[in-house]
């Protein structure tokens, strides 16, 4: 397999929402194989860039193709690179073979394996073992190539006399067209619609080749690049900006929200995503609806683009001027500010019942309904911007803690709550409507949305607050995570202490999770622990953990159980860690299998987090 498919992948549904110390990021709990996740901008992808200065290639790169083998072929003015991902090495044919000229202009690979390679003043292909010359595009410059749905490889050529062609290849057939003049100089770009229209891009105009007799429409400027629109109309890349042909008329196509541009190619990648690549702006990426660019300020190699391709893998390429860079997939994929965020400082997210994700930052609440973002601050009835933990209740009201105190979101408006001030960790709730904010100092207990009762952590024996609380819905009491201790909350005292002497995980508590078969799982900083039935079970890196510091875990709907660790972020079989946990003595050194997610994967572990809750959320997908 071709260097370029490395990053552990796993096969759970859904999605997990992760508040992290310095950046919100999104896990796609579904990783998409062999594709690029359209809802994502260019920037939410994984991002690598060999610029030319580093010595990676001689000269630019003006072609891309790959071969069945996995290798990249790169085409640059000095010859034909192969690239596995990590280097590239200059590619000779066998003893006695010799391409016409170093300067490569043009490749495809075409579905019979074979390399079609075009250069500045030759059209050959090779075979794996032979070379073989096609004399009738000889003095021509082939730029650019492509098969058909029948398997007929087609060449464009440009020349300055006596005019560019363009070759159909079948077989030993070679047929070619243009010797009248018709193209002009230049055969720029070939392209075939989904309805087996081939478009023929040349100086003289966009040519209809086929069906029917070929038909000219003229064009204000050079056609650079061709595409099929979402509408069906061929869509046309010129310098001077993109036009479409509806009804034999060419009309300029504009897209909303993009700075002006020039493009000169257009790349479709198998989900539907548009790639333009500019003379002047690097990459333009249209999806679903949105439009974002990619250049050098972004840390693209350069901000002429020469060849956009896509690999068997759903890579990206680009080759610009100045470098190739490609653009891969993330399991863990970022948002922030550039997504619409009120600042990349997440402390606490929550997955509310209608479908939309709330996210607290240090500079406002925001609402996420499929991309749309809504900001919150003291504008809206909330005490202050800087937002710390967040809860929805029975009611379905959302509540806010910020560094000013409490509030919960009315017809719109946020109403403050008397009596809570800032510095809230954690809220829980139950069904009767009563609500437990764990504060500092005090303990509160909310009913009808007023203070009913406070607990100072002092008079309940502990010197801290609890990092993360979760409601009992059998006994109706409260869990609580504290400092080296699980504690259980009723009737005004903490009644049970769980600690390492029990097996618990050594260390902070900084979170609980309740699982649908009501066992606590405590997030330690020694290990992830499970209390079910009175009995402790804790998972350290002696059973395979990649380290002992848990952050949260919570459980997905294929019944597997993501745990967010200060090293990696992982995922594990929920039934196996039951079946182990549930066992008369379980084995403190079973392995597990763990599913690793690093930093090449999108994430960035952290040895703190915020303490603020919830910091995980599973959303409605």
């Amino acid at each position: 397999m071709w260097a370029g498919t490395d990053g552990a992948r796993g096969p759970g549904r859904g999605a997990v929402i992760l508040g992290a110390l310095l950046t919100g990021m999104l896990l796609a709990g579904v990783p998409r194989a062999f594709a690029l996740n359209p809802a994502l901008d260019a920037s939410q992808y994984a991002h690598m860039a060999w610029p030319i200065r580093s010595g990676f290639v001689k000269g630019t790169i003006a072609a891309i193709a790959q071969t069945p083998d996995g290798y990249l072929w790169l085409g640059t003015e000095f010859g034909l690179f192969r690239f596995d991902g990590v280097g590239a090495l200059p590619w000779q044919p066998p003893h006695g073979q010799q391409l016409n000229n170093s300067g490569i202009r043009g490749l495809l690979v075409a579905r019979d394996g074979t390399l079609w390679i075009g250069t500045a003043d030759s059209f050959t292909s090779w075979n794996g073992a032979t070379l073989t010359r096609h004399p009738q595009l000889a003095g021509q410059s082939v730029w650019t190539l492509m098969e058909d749905r029948d398997g007929t490889v087609w060449a464009g050529g440009q020349a300055a006399t006596p005019a560019g062609k363009v070759c159909a290849i079948r077989g030993g057939s070679v047929q070619c067209f243009g010797e009248d003049g018709r193209f002009g100089r230049y055969v720029e770009t070939l392209f075939e619609d989904r309805g087996r229209n081939l478009w023929v891009g040349s100086t003289s105009g966009l040519w209809q080749w086929r069906p029917g007799p070929p038909r000219l429409y003229p064009m204000p400027d050079r056609v650079e690049g061709l595409i099929e629109g979402d509408n069906g109309a061929v869509t046309i890349a010129m310098l001077t900006g993109i036009r479409q042909l509806m009804q034999g008329k060419s009309e300029p196509y504009l897209l909303a929200g993009a700075p002006r541009f020039s493009p000169r190619s257009f790349l479709r990648d198998r989900d539907g995503g548009l790639w333009i690549g500019t003379a002047d702006r690097g990459v333009v990426h249209v999806h679903e609806g949105r439009t974002d660019v990619f250049g050098r300020s972004e840390g693209l190699s350069g901000d002429f683009v020469e060849r956009l391709f896509e690999d068997r893998e759903g890579n990206i390429w680009v080759a610009t001027l100045d470098g190739l860079d490609r653009f891969r997939d993330l399991a863990v994929p970022k948002i922030s500010v550039e997504q619409g965020l009120s600042n990349p400082t997440v402390e606490s997210v929550l997955a509310a019942r209608d479908g939309s994700m709330w996210l607290g930052t240090l500079d406002g609440l925001n609402r996420w309904d499929n991309g749309r973002v809504t900001i919150y601050r003291k504008s809206s009835g909330l005490p202050d911007a800087a937002i710390e933990s967040l809860f929805q209740d029975s009611q379905d009201r959302i509540w806010a803690a910020t560094r000013g105190g409490l509030a919960y979101l009315e017809n719109g408006h946020f109403i403050r709550v008397d009596g809570v001030p800032g510095g809230v960790q954690s809220i829980a709730g139950d069904r009767a409507g009563s609500l437990w904010v764990s504060q500092k100092d005090i303990l509160f207990h909310l009913r009808d949305r007023q203070v009913v009762e406070r607990f100072p952590w002092t008079r309940l024996g502990r010197p801290e607050q609890s990092r993360s609380m979760i409601v009992d819905p059998t006994r109706g009491g409260l869990w609580l995570a504290l400092r080296g201790a699980l504690g259980y909350f009723q009737d005004g005292e903490i009644r049970t202490l769980y600690t390492p002497a029990d097996g618990l995980g050594a260390g902070h508590i900084r979170d609980l999770e309740l699982d649908r078969q009501g066992a606590v799982w405590a997030s330690t900083a020694g290990g992830l622990s499970r209390l079910k039935n009175g009995r402790v079970a804790t998972l350290t890196s002696k059973n395979g953990l990649p380290c002992d510091d848990a952050h949260w875990a919570m459980e997905d709907n294929e019944h597997a159980l993501w745990v967010y660790m200060a090293c990696a972020l992982v995922r594990l079989s929920k039934p196996e860690l039951d079946a182990w946990a549930d066992a008369a003595k379980p084995d403190p050194r079973r392995q597990f299998h763990v599913t690793v997610f690093d930093a090449s994967d999108g994430f960035r572990g952290h040895a703190a987090t915020t303490g603020f809750s919830p910091s995980v959320a599973r959303s409605a997908d």
